[in-house]
Parts: structure tokens; C-alpha cells; sequence
């Protein structure tokens, strides 16, 4: 596996790049490349969207868009995901225990940060217990600047395998129009019945935009 071994007992598994670190998860390569070169590929196709880390990328990414990369085979691409589901599950640990959701403010101070000098449309999910305290905070899709494609199943699946008592729905608007669009209330509507049907509240959808907010809740639209 290259040096990568060597480097990870040298310098330490935090003192490795990214590449590397997935590299040594990928471990063979091709004839034409080898692991590092692969895990180099596969990271650098956020080149295209602006303020989008190498990381967030990844753990965008479904298997079939995995396999697209030479030498990522079924098998492969089930071990990176394996280790994004591990990864996930770790963040879950790090969330305050007492972090309770009250209010749209609540909302805001908790995920503002993460939408920070982002230029496209990012759908996160909060998924909470019945006490309304935070279990997780899931990525559900990256888009353009003005809108993100997800459906209903990438919204419930996370809430469903945790057992979710509610959601809240967070999305960006990095253009500062607060407004939401017909397709935002569209969604919300959808969500919100379907989430009845899994006994699962829709508790908000908010907006973000520059260091300001808006709750659809609060503002009538479901």
C-alpha cells in the first residue's frame, strides 16, 4: 500500500491528508494508478463547487457515483461508505447532550455556523428524540446556488434507523433572499405529510441567509 503504513506509524493517522487517509481505505489500485491516485481523483471532484470542502463532497457521494472512479468497485464503494456511516454515527456522540430545540432561534445557533461563506444550497435534517433534543445533524444534499434536488426518501431514511420522534428541516439561501420559493413550500408540505405517516413531526423548515432566518413554521406555510 505504497508508504502509506509507514507514514501512518511515522507521523501519526492525524498528521496524514485526506488522500491518504482514504487511500489506505481504497488499499489497491489499477494498472494505471495506484490507491492514492484514486482517492486523489475522487476528492478533487469538488473543484467545480465553490466553498464545498473535499470531505463534505465525499460524504455527498452514493455508490454508483463511487463506482464512476476506475478501480472502485462494489466492494470498495461499500467500505467508503462504511466508514461515512461510522463517521456519522461518531458526530452523533460529539452533540451536546443538553441541546434542546425550543424554538427557531434554537435552530439558527445551532447550525448557522456550518453555512458560513457557502454559495450553494445545502439541505441539512435535525433529528430529534421526543424531548426535542438533538440526535444527529445530517447532510442531505449539495445543489447549485439557487436550488438542491433530494426526495422524500433521502429526508426519512437517517430518522427512520434512529427512531425519530421529529425533524426539522434546514436549508441555505446564499443569495440573502429570504423568500421561500414554491418548491420550498412544496417540499415542506410533502415532507410534513409523509413525516405523519411515519409518526414522524416536521416540527420546521427553516432558511438561512446571511446571518439571518426564517421559519416556514412560523410563517404559516404548513
Amino acid at each position: 500500500m505504497i508508504n502509506l503504513m509507514r507514514n501512518w506509524n511515522y507521523f501519526g493517522s492525524e498528521n496524514l491528508t485526506n488522500s491518504e487517509l482514504l487511500a489506505i481505505v481504497i488499499k489497491t489500485g489499477t494498472k494505471d494508478k495506484n490507491c492514492l491516485d484514486i482517492s486523489r481523483d475522487i476528492l478533487t471532484g469538488n473543484k467545480n463547487i465553490e466553498n464545498v470542502s473535499d470531505l463534505e463532497y465525499l460524504s455527498s457521494m452514493s455508490m454508483p457515483d463511487l463506482r464512476k472512479f476506475k478501480g472502485i468497485g462494489r466492494v470498495k464503494s461499500i467500505q467508503i461508505k462504511a466508514v461515512l456511516e461510522l463517521s456519522k454515527r461518531i458526530s452523533k456522540i460529539n452533540i451536546n447532550d443538553k441541546t434542546r430545540i425550543m424554538s427557531p432561534k434554537d435552530i439558527f445557533d445551532l447550525i448557522n455556523e456550518s453555512y458560513i461563506g457557502k454559495k450553494q444550497e445545502i439541505v441539512k435534517t435535525i433529528i430529534l428524540d421526543n424531548s426535542n433534543k438533538v440526535l444527529s445533524v445530517i447532510t442531505n444534499g449539495i445543489g447549485k446556488t439557487s436550488s438542491v434536488q433530494i426526495g422524500i426518501k433521502e429526508i426519512f431514511s437517517e430518522p427512520i434507523k434512529q427512531m425519530a420522534s421529529g425533524i426539522v428541516l434546514v436549508h441555505n439561501h446564499p443569495s440573502g433572499n429570504m423568500n421561500p420559493s414554491e418548491s420550498d413550500i412544496k417540499f415542506t408540505k410533502n415532507i410534513n405529510e409523509y413525516g405523519n405517516t411515519f409518526e414522524i413531526k416536521l416540527l420546521d423548515h427553516v432558511i438561512i441567509g446571511k446571518n439571518e432566518y426564517i421559519s416556514l413554521k412560523e410563517k404559516g406555510y404548513f
